[in-house]
């Protein structure tokens, strides 16, 4: 979700539409209502937003520090025109990159998914399981071919495959991809979506990557973990059997005229005797 700071509404609305038109949740705030907005919200709200859009307001100077103290997402000055003096401003407050329009919702993802690796090593693109995804818009390659997906599906797989092996939750996905601010859609809508995601990866990959538990979430399963884990397991398994081969042949003795007898059954009846 990107949240775009703008005092004017339809400026603010259009920026909304042309992000919603790219499966990518955005939502407008006035910057007057920035700082009560960071202070009242929990840690899981101001983490789902990606990136912040500073555009036009009155009082923009403090904006960028406000938003500092409680995350680290990239910050994007918006400009209407190419003006020197109002691009040096927003460079002065603190921003991370400026645009101007017109401008591409691409574009500010392709420059949101830069700072993010300046900010901290990424990479442009993470594989798991036979998944690639990228963070620019482009639909991911899974089994080696790209996959054309809806715009929601590529996003969810987007979290997921940067999550990895920990789990989100449905809540956390659908805040990143529906935003924190929309009340007209219900989250569980959430699990139609990774129902037909889980159908097309399960038809390209033969299996599905996608392990969830009711309650904790869902998670991309790594091909080479769960291998892993199989041949533990397989292992453990060996080692049970050799173990009650082990005891079996325990209970077998010899007998007194060197034949080898089975008191496995005296001893059940022994135990059951009471």
């Amino acid at each position: 979700m990107f949240l775009i700071l703008d005092d004017r509404q339809s400026v603010s609305d259009a920026y909304v539409a042309c992000f919603e038109r790219e499966g990518v949740a955005a939502a407008g705030m006035v910057m007057g209502d920035l700082p009560d907005w960071l202070e009242s919200s929990c840690d899981l709200d101001v983490a789902a937003v990606e990136g912040f859009l500073i555009g036009g307001g009155a009082d923009r100077k403090p904006i960028p520090a406000r938003i500092r103290t409680r995350s680290r997402s990239p910050m994007i000055g918006l400009l209407d025109g190419k003006a020197l003096s109002e691009l040096l401003e927003l460079f002065s407050i603190g921003v991370d990159d400026v645009v101007a329009k017109p401008f591409h919702v691409r574009e500010i993802l392709a420059r949101m998914n830069a700072i993010g690796r300046r900010l901290r090593p990424v990479d442009q693109s993470i594989e798991i399981s036979g998944i690639r995804a990228f963070f620019d818009g482009r639909d991911p390659v899974v089994g080696g071919v790209v996959l054309s997906l809806p715009r929601r599906e590529r996003r969810i797989l987007e979290y997921l495959v940067t999550s990895r092996n920990v789990r989100v939750t449905k809540s956390q996905i659908f805040s990143r991809v529906y935003g924190i601010f929309n009340e007209g859609i219900h989250e569980n809508v959430i699990e139609s979506h990774i129902s037909r995601l889980r159908k097309r990866l399960r038809e390209r990959l033969g299996y599905d990557p996608i392990d969830s538990q009711r309650y904790l979430g869902y998670r991309i399963i790594d091909s080479a973990v769960a291998a892993g884990e199989f041949c533990e397991a397989d292992t453990s398994l060996a080692q049970a059997r050799a173990v009650s081969m082990m005891a079996s042949t325990d209970l077998m003795r010899e007998a007194g005229d060197g034949s080898v007898r089975n008191y496995d059954d005296e001893r059940v009846g022994y135990v059951c005797a009471g």
